[in-house]
Parts: C-alpha cells; structure tokens; sequence
C-alpha cells in the first residue's frame, strides 16, 4: 500500500525523525501538531483559544496537501497543560469541525515542547474521493 508523506519544515522534524502527516491509502494520520509561529517561536503566548486555532490551521494544511480536509477528521487527542481552559480550546475545536465533529479526546499533561505552548493536537483522518 503507498504511503505519503507530508513535511512542515519544522526544525524538529529531522531531528527528530518524524513528519508532519502520513497517509496510508485512505487513512491520514496527522502528528502532534503545537502552535508553532511562522518562522518559529509559540504562536500567540497565553492564548488557549488561539493557539487552538493555530494548531488545527497547521493539521488543515497538511491535510490538504494529501487530498483532505478538516471535514475528513474522525478523531482528535487534544494534550493540554491546564484542563482548566477547555472552554477555550473546546471552543476552538467546535469552530473548526462544525457539522463534521470527530471523535475527541482532551488530556492534561505536565508541559509540552515549549513553556509558553499550551495545547498540542494530533488527528485521525478517513479521505474519500476519486484521488483515494
């Protein structure tokens, strides 16, 4: 089965050894994505909801690189370092995926790749379609 794969150009990604996004036939599979910057650095320090809407423009861009979009996510993991502001990641969340609301997970954890990240996102993703 081919496989494709998707970059951002994150320094992290050589690295570390990963990439962006991976499609196998028609399931996608979009990495932890953090609110990274245009040229680098935390988009929008201490901002839940922005940085929310940060993260799922990175995972749209990748999607649609391989053919999808946002609408052809079936599960999201939402990491987040204060479960107090699910308000405003969920909210983020509930804009994005409109009529097409995927499975989801939230879960606190004790701090992501930089101090100043707040939510890091990974999704799930079924493409259809002729270029599938």
């Amino acid at each position: 089965m081919q496989r494709r794969r998707v970059f951002s150009g994150a320094e992290w990604e050589a690295k570390v050894g990963y990439c962006r996004a991976v499609a196998v036939g028609a399931q996608v599979f979009v990495g932890g994505t953090a609110p990274v910057a245009e040229g680098g650095g935390t988009f929008a320090p201490g901002d839940a909801y922005a940085q929310t809407k940060r993260c799922l423009a990175i995972v749209a861009k990748a999607l649609g690189e391989l053919g999808g979009g946002l609408e052809h996510v079936v599960r999201t993991r939402m990491y987040v370092t204060d479960i107090a502001r699910w308000p405003e990641i969920g909210r983020a969340h509930a804009e994005a995926f409109g009529a097409h609301p995927p499975a989801a997970t939230m879960v606190e954890v004790r701090k992501l790749i930089a101090d100043d990240m707040l939510v890091e996102i990974e999704v799930d993703a079924v493409l259809d379609g002729p270029g599938v």
